[in-house]
């Protein structure tokens, strides 16, 4: 009796999106025999981008104009794991994956036909040095162990790592239009892409109705930020001056927002706002990324110093208030929906240092009462058109 051994691909696998080669893309279906999904991969690009996490979010904004520029293409994104739920559902994306041994091993046997690096950490740059593919963008490690550019369009971002002067002075160019040209696509001023699931949708409204939030403008304060540069917060009674200042009007509800790195700051606020009289909803800090977020899309309003509450904020097109003191406010784009905050005239700011050699002149001069009136401000408004 003979047995009829089906058509398997080459080495090279099948031009298709959904098949991976242990198991068939539809159950009872042989795709050894006939593939039934007119769906090629086309142009494979790998995006690596391992920064912090409001980095990830900022460099979402790119992946419009990546498929405008390949509509037909097959996006896989590397990312630190603590990232990896900002990425999900996202629509642009084919694949996610987590940076450790075991993925770096997969993707380091395939081919791209296009690389894009945001990082100019060594470690991204050495991985993305050794892998197979036909045009890296961005940065790469030279065989000096140094980080360079990889094309020439990244001249103007690696210049401004190594010219204080020019990054802090003269730049006016937000990141997105920065990355833009580093990785030769047309810059739209695109939106940061953040998709919420049914299932954060859902949790979403029913906290809007157990906590009466509906007709009124939820405004959140953003308190902490990373661990690196601890200096990117106001300090607790700033927080509550500000509280204080906000408080008392039956159309406001205030909001706390915050991660496990901001649980004992968070509860210092709200016992000292329990303690000045002021409602003040303060959320959660333990349940993890996803259910952050949807706490931070109760709010209308968002006041932040630049840090991942910020450019979470922007991804969930919320009216952002940021004040900035170490760090470049030129490179955040609001979008149109909010206020920057920040000392021109302060010789120091911004410095990006992790520690401040100044008494923090930056963050004790940060304007409370302007930041105060403009979120009052935008309250009146929401109030007219929520009436």
């Amino acid at each position: 009796m003979s047995v009829i051994i089906p058509r398997v691909p080459g080495i090279e696998g099948r031009d298709c999106r959904t098949f991976t080669g242990y198991k068939p893309c539809r159950p009872g279906e042989d795709c050894t025999i006939q593939c039934r999904n007119d769906n090629p991969m086309g142009i494979r690009i790998l995006i690596v981008n391992l920064d912090a996490m409001g980095d990830v979010l900022m460099t979402t904004a790119q992946l419009p104009a990546i498929k405008r520029a390949f509509p037909s293409s097959f996006l896989v994104w590397l990312t630190h794991p603590s990232a990896v739920p900002l990425l999900a559902g996202n629509p642009y994306l084919d694949r996610v994956y987590a940076w450790n041994d075991d993925n770096r091993l997969v993707l380091s046997a395939q081919d791209f036909d296009l690389v894009l690096n945001a990082d100019k950490s060594q470690h991204a740059c050495a991985f993305v040095s050794q892998l197979n593919a036909d045009e890296p963008r961005g940065f790469m490690l030279s065989r000096r162990g140094q980080v360079v550019p990889a094309n020439p369009e990244a001249a103007y971002n690696y210049h401004l790592g190594l010219d204080d002067h020019m990054k802090f002075r003269v730049n006016q160019r937000t990141g997105q239009d920065i990355l833009a040209e580093t990785w030769l696509l047309d810059y739209a001023r695109d939106e940061y892409v953040l998709e919420l699931s049914a299932e954060d949708q859902d949790f979403c409204a029913r906290k809007r109705a157990e906590w009466g939030l509906a007709s009124r403008t939820v405004v959140a304060f953003n308190t902490g930020c990373s661990e690196l540069y601890p200096n990117k917060k106001m300090t607790v009674a700033q927080h509550l001056r500000l509280l204080e200042l906000l408080s008392g009007r039956d159309d406001i509800a205030l909001m706390l927002l915050g991660g496990r790195e901001d649980t004992a700051r968070n509860a210092e606020i709200a016992e000292g706002a329990r303690a000045r009289s002021i409602e003040l909803y303060s959320t959660p800090t333990d349940e993890g990324l996803r259910r952050g977020i949807c706490y931070a899309n109760l709010a209308d309003a968002v006041i932040s110093g630049d840090s991942f509450g910020m450019h979470l904020a922007i991804a969930l097109r919320k009216h952002v208030f940021a004040w900035f003191g170490l760090s470049c406010w030129t490179e955040i784009d609001l979008y149109g929906r909010g206020a920057k905050y920040f000392q021109s005239d302060l010789a120091c700011s911004p410095c990006w240092k992790q520690t401040c050699p100044h008494n923090l002149e930056c963050i004790e001069r940060i304007d409370l009462d302007t930041i105060a009136r403009d979120v009052r401000a935008f309250a009146d408004t929401r109030k007219k058109e929520i009436h």
